[in-house]
C-alpha cells in the first residue's frame, strides 16, 4: 500500500513539474513592447509581415511593391530604391526627393493595399540639419521607424528627433567585419547599451540571419533585447558563421519556430521584414514560402 502511495505521489509530482515548466515557457512577457497598431487586416499570424525591399534590389521600388504583394506580404520596409522601372529614370527614394515622388510611391502602395512601416538601412549622422532632412522625409513617407546603425555620439541627438517626430529608431546589426574592427553593432550587448534608459521608441531591428553569421543564438539575443525590439529582418541561413547564406524557410540552422514563439511571448507589435538575399532575379516564390511558414506556425499555435 505504501509503495503504491509513493508511486502515485511521484506521478503527481511529475505532472505538476511538467505543467509548471509549460507555464514558465509559455509565460507572457511582463516587459512592454512597442506597438505599431497595424490593422488586423494586415496581420499574418498576429504579426505585421512583409518584405525588406532590398530583397528585390535588382528591380525598382514599384516592382518590389508588386512582388511583395504577390508573395503575400502586407507591409514593406523600403530602402534607397530606384523608384520606377524606366531604365532612363534613376530617381531614388531618398531624403530630399520631391513630394511628388513620395506621393507617387504612396499611391502605388495604396493600389496594392500595402503599408510602409520602415525606411532604411540609412546612416544617421550626429548633425541636426541632416537628421531633420531624414526625419522630415520619413514623416512625409509615413513610416513608423527608421532603420540605422548609428554611432554612440549621435544617440542623444537622434533621441531628440525620435521624440519630436514620433518616429522610432530601429538599430540594425550586420555580422562582424574584418575590415572594420571597430564595428560593434553585431553584438546585442553593445546595441542594448545604446538603447538602455532611452525613450521606448529607440530600439532594435533584430536581423536574425546576421546573428547566426555572428555566431549568436537569435532567441537568446531576442530575450536579451526584450522590450526594445521594434522590427526584425527574417531569414534562414544554411550554416553558422560569416559564410552562412540565406536559404529556404525552415531548411537552415535557425529555429524559426522558436524565434516566432519568442516574439509571441514578448507580445511583439512591430513588423517582420522578410529579407531573402539569394536568387536575386527570381525569388518571389521563396519569399512567399517564408510568408507561408509564418502562416503555418500560427495555425499550430491556435488555442
Amino acid at each position: 500500500m505504501k509503495k503504491k502511495f509513493i508511486i502515485a505521489k511521484n506521478i503527481i509530482i511529475f505532472f505538476v513539474l511538467i505543467l509548471a515548466t509549460e507555464a514558465i515557457n509559455g509565460q507572457s512577457s511582463q516587459v512592454e513592447s512597442i506597438q505599431f497598431n497595424i490593422p488586423e487586416s494586415h496581420l499574418i499570424g498576429g504579426f505585421a509581415v512583409g518584405t525588406q525591399s532590398f530583397t528585390f534590389n535588382r528591380y525598382s521600388l514599384f516592382e518590389a511593391i508588386e512582388m511583395t504583394d504577390k508573395a503575400g506580404g502586407r507591409v514593406i520596409e523600403t530602402f534607397r530604391h530606384k523608384v520606377w522601372p524606366d531604365e532612363n529614370d534613376d530617381t531614388r527614394l531618398v531624403p530630399g526627393v520631391s513630394d511628388d515622388v513620395i506621393e507617387a510611391v504612396k499611391q502605388k502602395l495604396a493600389e496594392h493595399d500595402i503599408i510602409v512601416v520602415n525606411f532604411g538601412n540609412i546612416p544617421l549622422p550626429n548633425d541636426e540639419e541632416e537628421l531633420r532632412k531624414i526625419f522630415d522625409f520619413a514623416q512625409k513617407l509615413g513610416v513608423k521607424a527608421i532603420t540605422s546603425e548609428p554611432s554612440e555620439d549621435a544617440m542623444d541627438l537622434i533621441e531628440e528627433m525620435v521624440i519630436e517626430y514620433d518616429i522610432a529608431l530601429a538599430i540594425h546589426n550586420h555580422h562582424p567585419r574584418p575590415d572594420q574592427p571597430d564595428y560593434r553593432h553585431w553584438d546585442p550587448e553593445f546595441v542594448l547599451s545604446l538603447v538602455e534608459g532611452r525613450d521606448p521608441r529607440i530600439g532594435v531591428c533584430a536581423d536574425i540571419g546576421h546573428y547566426v553569421r555572428s555566431n549568436i543564438d537569435p532567441v537568446e539575443a531576442l530575450q536579451l533585447l526584450e522590450g526594445r525590439i521594434i522590427s526584425m529582418h527574417f531569414s534562414d541561413v544554411d550554416q553558422w558563421g560569416a559564410d552562412g547564406e540565406d536559404t529556404h524557410a525552415g531548411t537552415g540552422v535557425i529555429d524559426l519556430v522558436a524565434v516566432l514563439d519568442e516574439l509571441k511571448r514578448q507580445n511583439f507589435g512591430g513588423n517582420i521584414s522578410i529579407e531573402y538575399e539569394a536568387d536575386w532575379y527570381d525569388n518571389v516564390a521563396e519569399v512567399a514560402q517564408y510568408v507561408g511558414f509564418i502562416r503555418g506556425w500560427a495555425e499550430t499555435r491556435k488555442n
